[in-house]
């Protein structure tokens, strides 16, 4: 199937790039939510091209935020590599859900989830997960980052690993199947009960999502599912989008910041509803 490309097209492509960007500097997801449903209602691309070009936006998404926020203490890399396993597992487990569950019925189900995670983000919209000042028992997998808001460092603890390894586990699981990003399910669970920061669950996601994205992106390529006019602009635009959204995040409050993750979590799971 032969798509014309004009200005016009690269420029809405740079775009949706610079949306997805933005929302990964800000809340750690990699745009695969906006890019691959645009893509193929607004642009007529088929779902594998869609979520070949997603990839790459995510890759870039990763990138740039990772480079950007080494050494300020928001990327929780033991975390993040322990979280990467399960992810890993879930993705190599959508072989046999497929079998057990059709698209239509993991919709519902991711639906369903996410306007639940959305319901507790909003009813915790003042909750911090900093521990209180002369605690600082981090623990092994906890850590301690700058909070502009405390003006001081803000050490945390991780709290219900088993939470958030199940939970990556199926963020891993239906990110491969459904065409979605992990970090929309990982962030705000990592936020609302696994004692993590949201500007350390958010920059951690970013890095995890690259690593996922990485591995599944030559697949795509050596299908020829990756259109390179497409994924140049995307990629591009994500170049733009996270400055845009680094300015931002430094200066939204971690409630704004929140309310943005349930919107879109909001978004996400009436997207998903709807189609299925």
């Amino acid at each position: 199937m032969s798509h014309d490309v004009t200005l016009l097209t690269i420029g809405m492509v740079m775009g949706l790039g610079a949306l997805g960007g933005m929302f990964g500097a800000m809340l750690g997801l990699g745009g695969g939510v906006f890019l691959v449903p645009l893509l193929t209602l607004g642009f007529g691309l088929p779902f594998r091209q869609a979520a070949g070009i997603g990839l790459m936006t995510v890759i870039a998404t990763s990138s740039v935020v990772s480079a950007q926020r080494a050494g300020d203490g928001t990327i929780n890399l033991r975390l993040g590599i322990v979280l990467e396993i399960a992810t890993t597992l879930g993705g190599l487990a959508g072989g046999l859900t497929a079998l057990w569950l059709s698209q239509r019925t993991l919709r519902i189900m991711f639906g369903l989830v996410a306007l639940g995670i959305a319901g507790v983000m909003f009813s915790q919209m003042n909750k911090r997960n900093a521990l209180p000042e002369g605690d600082t028992d981090t623990g092994w997998l906890g850590g301690q980052f700058y909070s502009t808001e405390r003006g001081r460092m803000a050490p945390y603890r991780v709290r219900r690993l088993p939470l958030a390894l199940g939970m990556s586990f199926i963020a891993g699981n239906v990110s491969g199947l459904l065409g979605i990003g992990g970090g929309i399910l990982k962030v705000p669970v990592l936020t609302s009960w696994c004692g993590v920061p949201l500007r350390v669950a958010a920059t951690t996601s970013s890095l995890m999502i690259g690593v996922t994205a990485a591995a599944s992106a030559p697949i795509y390529y050596a299908a020829g599912e990756i259109l390179p006019q497409y994924a140049a602009a995307s990629v591009l635009g994500v170049m733009i989008g996270t400055r845009a959204g680094f300015w931002v995040a430094d200066r939204t409050k971690v409630a704004g910041l929140k309310i943005m993750l349930g919107c879109v979590l909001i978004f996400a799971a009436l997207m998903m509803l709807v189609r299925a």
